[in-house]
């Protein structure tokens, strides 16, 4: 079974929504924010004046979270196959363009937990604002198999 490499608590709601669903063998995961037993680890829009790894422990954070809430939804005996899609949302300034600078480093969590397994499809999109005025969020789609004898 795959675990995040740090200890971290199941991802709380923030409203009224799951934070994954599946269908069939297709987990699809809420956008997660870095948030840490439901407080943001980190706030404020993304700016291009800040060295892009100021933002990694906020990224590898909500890809955990998105990573605890897939295994929340495997059976027993069930693995995660490959992530199919990663989509990155970035509260960014408006001079900011290193957006796949950003979702590099979401990538490089991925591939640090899950191997080449963890490597898809991908975007990378700024936006004006996002919940609680955090400065990233992001949403993965997770392919599941039961576990190889």
């Amino acid at each position: 079974m795959i675990t995040p490499r740090k200890k971290e608590n199941n991802p709380i709601p923030q409203g009224k929504y799951l934070t994954a669903t599946r269908f069939g063998n297709l987990i699809y995961t809420s956008g997660m924010t870095p948030r840490r037993n439901g407080e943001l680890i980190q706030e404020g829009k993304v700016s291009s004046s800040e060295d892009v790894d100021v933002y990694k422990t906020a990224i590898e954070q909500a890809v955990a979270n998105a990573i605890t809430a897939t295994k929340n939804k495997l059976e027993k005996k069930e693995r995660i196959e490959q992530v199919l899609s990663l989509t990155v949302y970035i509260n960014a300034e408006e001079s900011f363009q290193a957006h796949s600078a950003l979702a590099d480093l979401a990538s490089n969590y991925l591939f640090e937990e899950l191997g080449s397994s963890g490597i898809g499809s991908r975007a990378a999109v700024g936006v004006s604002s996002l919940p609680g005025n955090a400065p990233v969020e992001i949403q993965l789609i997770f392919a599941v198999l039961p576990e190889e004898k």
